[in-house]
């Protein structure tokens, strides 16, 4: 199949490189065709533009930064609702708003095309092993047609519903990372303040009720001093505004979160937006 791919970050390389390993011919965009390097010497080809994937591919994936790349990416000049092939099915796995996912559907509709909202979960890690969980919305059929291929990068693969509502299990799933990592964060230094070695507490804890993939993952990060992203605090930031102008919309309070983000937005203030989102244990750590 002839897959085209836009944004290939952290997470999206990775996705790539199982989708050429399966034997799909990949058609990738990324600003800067230096960044796409080592996914072109494994076959992918770089074109110039999201218009000129669009017009290559059966299948359009898309993994960018903000709502508002997303915007860019499928109704500007050069966007792929405007250049797909009449049947394609283009399928945005950026963390977005659920408003945008319904909107990409209805004009994807309108040009004959097929849509899915899909946002992942699980990391650097998740999408270099092919373990990701992909949250679908959207038409069950089309999420039938693409199971195959989502099988390539992700083991927990979930239908929820019409267009938005894999944007809103993200939601869910941001709001769950948020509090949990300010847990893990208040553990770690507690057990450093009892002095406790951090290590042998993460070793009776991490098995037991309080275990999590990021205690797991990305607390052995933080006592090794390692903040280098598997994801950005920058794009944490945005996914929890997301939730709470949802949450508002909805008429939820939920204050573990608006801390969460508070401390986020604190961390991005100062700078440290390209940090993985472990790096939230530096505030603790002053």
């Amino acid at each position: 199949m002839n897959i085209g791919f836009i944004g290939t970050g952290v997470m999206g390389a990775s996705v790539v490189k199982h989708l050429i390993k399966a034997g799909h011919e990949l058609f990738i965009y990324t600003r800067t065709a230096e960044k796409a390097a080592p996914l072109i010497e494994l076959g992918a080809v770089w074109l110039e533009s999201p218009k000129l994937v669009a017009e290559k591919a059966e299948v359009i994936f898309t993994m960018v930064g903000y709502p508002k790349d997303v915007e860019e990416v499928y109704f500007g000049d050069n966007g792929i609702l405007h250049h797909a092939k009449e049947g394609a099915v283009v399928v945005d796995m950026t963390t977005s708003q659920p408003i945008l996912a319904e909107r990409i559907y209805k004009e994807a509709v309108k040009n004959g095309v097929q849509s899915l909202d899909a946002p992942v979960s699980g990391g650097d890690i998740g999408a270099q092993n092919g373990t990701l969980s992909i949250m679908v919305g959207g038409e069950r059929k089309v999420f039938d047609e693409l199971a195959p291929i989502f099988d390539l990068f992700g083991n927990t693969i979930v239908y929820h519903g019409e267009a938005g509502a894999g944007q809103h299990a993200k939601m869910c799933n941001q709001i769950v990372v948020a509090s949990n990592m300010i847990a893990i964060c208040e553990a770690l230094i507690y057990a450093k303040g009892a002095g406790l070695d951090q290590e042998e507490m993460l070793r009776s804890v991490t098995t037991g009720a309080a275990g999590s993939w990021a205690l797991s993952n990305l607390a052995p990060r933080i006592i090794k001093g390692d903040y280098a992203p598997g994801f950005y605090i920058k794009h944490f930031v945005k996914d929890m505004r997301i939730a709470c102008e949802e949450a508002d919309r909805l008429d939820l309070d939920l204050p573990g979160l608006k801390l969460t983000l508070s401390k986020y937005e604190q961390l991005e203030d100062e700078g440290h937006g390209n940090k993985g989102t472990q790096a939230l244990y530096e505030l603790y750590d002053r």
